[in-house]
């Protein structure tokens, strides 16, 4: 008998799902180990909060055996075939992950999201628990974490489009069709307002913010994605697509180029170093693209660094456009390359830097091809 099945106590699952809500999603996943649910969740009868099957199953065991304490992660799976129906046999409803929002629910969420994106790309101030608060009263029973999660699905959707998101609804995969198919609607649909949504965050103002090394976080982590069906690919005018007009702002480069400069001078300073800065060159600024990197800097007095800089108003996970020659150099010049993605650059630029081989640290699709009438064979 597994030990998952061992499980028979109503009262030890209605224990973990009350350390649940009472802890909060993060820390109480954080302090088991267990990540968020993919695919279901249990509803809490008490409150009606939404909870991470498995983790709740896992701790449940503990709470029913004592002396063994609670399963980890890694000693069961979570899903379908097992914590689906032990905790339904229990009398919890289960609920999969975004399946059982109406068509009215959707669209209303929706366009919650957009109002609140557009205070974003506008500068204004807003408050998001105001927000998902009036929001539910329009929804059917709707959690606070479950809307959150909702939001999380449209960032997905929007980044998968290339447009901006709310930098504060990191995304996350696996949004039902339904959701998908909506926020292309009204993306479609309300396309003068989400063209001045981009127009807005393309915005290039000097950030007031001098603190550089303090700017600098970890990068993103690369995930992989179980593919969902996906509704008719949508192509968006060229005035839409927000990480080529990224690219193409060819101020927003500047600028965040220039801010570049300015860390690495900070940078060669604290390396102990600072006669090097006068070595440095802006390589984009005085021989052009086609380098394959735009600044050329130090690690040593004798290892130079080579920086391409991608200049982003969206937030940390935005993605951004790499050349050919741009992911070759970096092969080429291996450890000696470095990517510096400078994103929130007009609220205040966050910097965070990728070493080596571009394909080592992010997923790359192709978006363009040279068209010729002549190709080398053999």
């Amino acid at each position: 008998m597994s030990q998952l099945s061992q499980i028979r106590s109503p009262a030890a699952v209605q224990a973990a799902i009350d350390e649940f809500v009472q802890l909060g999603r993060t820390k109480f996943l954080e302090r088991y180990g267990f990540g968020k649910s993919r695919d279901f969740l249990v509803r809490d009868p008490k409150t009606g909060t939404d909870c991470d099957s498995k983790a709740i199953a896992g701790v449940a065991y503990g709470r029913q055996f004592p002396e063994h304490g609670p399963l980890t992660a890694d000693s069961f799976s979570g899903g379908e075939a097992t914590v689906v129906p032990l905790l339904t046999g229990l009398g919890f409803t289960i609920i999969r992950i975004g399946e059982d929002w109406t068509e009215a629910e959707v669209q209303a969420t929706v366009s919650d999201y957009f109002q609140m994106l557009r205070a974003e790309a506008d500068g204004a101030s807003f408050n998001k628990s105001e927000h998902n608060k009036v929001l539910r009263k329009l929804l059917s029973g709707r959690s606070k974490s479950s809307v959150e999660l909702k939001h999380q699905n449209i960032s997905a959707v929007l980044d998968g489009m290339g447009l901006p998101y709310i930098n504060g609804y990191k995304p996350r995969g696996n949004s039902q069709l339904l959701l998908r198919k909506a926020v292309q609607a009204y993306v479609l649909q309300h396309q003068q307002m989400v063209g001045a949504i981009v127009d807005a965050f393309e915005e290039v103002k000097q950030p007031g913010e001098k603190s550089y090394l303090a700017a600098l976080v970890a990068p993103p982590s690369r995930e992989e994605l179980v593919r969902s069906p996906a509704p008719a690919k949508q192509r968006l005018p060229r005035k839409l697509d927000f990480a080529a007009r990224d690219e193409a702002n060819r101020k927003l480069g500047r600028a965040g180029e220039q801010w570049v400069i300015e860390f690495e001078q900070q940078r060669l300073i604290e390396m102990g170093c600072p006669e090097l800065f006068q070595r440095l060159d802006w390589v984009s600024d005085t021989q052009g693209d086609g380098a394959g990197f735009d600044i050329l800097s130090f690690d040593s007095k004798t290892r130079h660094r080579f920086i391409e800089v991608k200049t982003t108003n969206g937030g940390l996970a935005s993605s951004f456009l790499v050349s050919h020659n741009e992911l070759e150099f970096s092969k080429e010049a291996s450890e000696q390359f470095y990517l510096y993605r400078v994103f929130q650059f007009r609220d205040g630029p966050r910097l965070f830097m990728l070493s080596g081989d571009l394909t080592q640290h992010v997923h790359l699709k192709p978006t363009d091809y040279r068209a010729s009438f002549r190709t080398v064979v053999g």
